[in-house]
């Protein structure tokens, strides 16, 4: 287990906690991913939606518990309070390059 997270994912937790939207979503790709419990979104348009429904939309912060990676995959386990979900669970990232490409929340 590592806490020392790559770039993209360590400005994932900073953007939602600081609030700011157009950091936040230049962590991603163009055609990225996201995946919560179900709820599909792709590419930046669906990014947006979500992180205005679920995320920095309903004050969201981050706190990092653990972290994993194999190759340009990690779970990261983070406790989330917010508006909306409070709690602590894993989250599942793939990079491409300097970006997240896909995150699942199950």
């Amino acid at each position: 287990m590592t806490t020392e997270l790559p770039a993209p994912i360590q400005e994932f937790i900073d953007a939602t906690n600081a609030g700011d939207t157009p950091r936040f979503l230049d962590v991603f790709t163009d055609d990225a991913f996201l995946s919560d419990w179900g709820r599909e979104f792709t590419g930046i348009d669906g990014v947006g939606r979500w992180n205005q429904t679920d995320n920095i939309g309903m004050d969201s912060t981050f706190e990092l518990v653990a972290a994993e990676s194999a190759g340009d995959d990690w779970t990261v386990t983070l406790t989330v309070t917010g508006n909306r979900f409070n709690g602590t669970g894993p989250l599942k990232f793939h990079l491409r390059g300097d970006k997240i490409a896909r995150l699942v929340i199950e």
